[in-house]
């Protein structure tokens, strides 16, 4: 008996059809959902963070006039312009601005845990008077009188569940103490590598 579904010579209907090498439409979608979504994150972070992105000038345009559309309709039209914009990228291009923004992530991880070990070094000199003598001994550079003040009036702040003025001037204090150790890591690696180029 014949199948009714092969048709009266047997052949199956699926052998004829032609093979398409373009993607399908819900692999188009994807892709597209995903380059919108890229174009969000540029517009959520910081301006000039986007500046520094490898980018199109017309698309760094679109995302920077984005950041500053404050109007919900408004903004909502320029992000899909936005997505537009990105959809006229090619892979290269799409592959250099998803490693800048992959780097961010990372970058705000190290940024985030480097903050961690401030609040606690700060935390630390507030109750533990020897971690001021380490401090010291590991900055000599430091103005050792003003920060016992800002320590003695740190202490009168939390007890007193008043503003923490002396509190974030500490922490603004060890901040500048690594980025000046971060400066000067640089440097020294700067000069290695000079010395290993010779």
């Amino acid at each position: 008996m014949v199948n009714p579904n092969r048709g009266a010579v047997g052949f199956s209907s699926t052998e004829f059809e032609q093979e398409y090498e373009r993607p399908s439409k819900t692999e188009l979608k994807r892709q597209s959902d995903a380059l919108q979504k890229m174009g969000e994150t540029l517009v959520e972070a910081p301006r000039d963070r986007v500046k520094r992105v490898p980018m199109p000038e017309d698309v760094l345009e679109a995302i920077l006039a984005c950041q500053q559309i404050t109007n919900h309709e408004g903004r909502r039209r320029q992000m899909q312009y936005v997505g537009k914009k990105m959809r006229t990228l090619d892979e290269a291009e799409v592959a250099v601005i998803q490693q800048t923004i992959d780097s961010w992530k990372g970058a705000s991880k190290s940024e985030t845990a480097a903050m961690h070990a401030l609040e606690r070094r700060r935390d630390k000199l507030l109750v533990d008077d020897k971690a001021l003598t380490v401090l010291l001994e590991e900055n000599p550079e430091l103005d050792v009188q003003h920060l016992r003040t800002l320590i003695r009036n740190a202490r009168k702040e939390q007890a007193e569940n008043k503003p923490p003025k002396a509190f974030r001037e500490i922490f603004q204090i060890l901040k500048q103490i690594e980025s000046k150790k971060g400066k000067a890591a640089a440097e020294t690696d700067d000069e290695d590598s000079e010395s290993d180029d010779e």
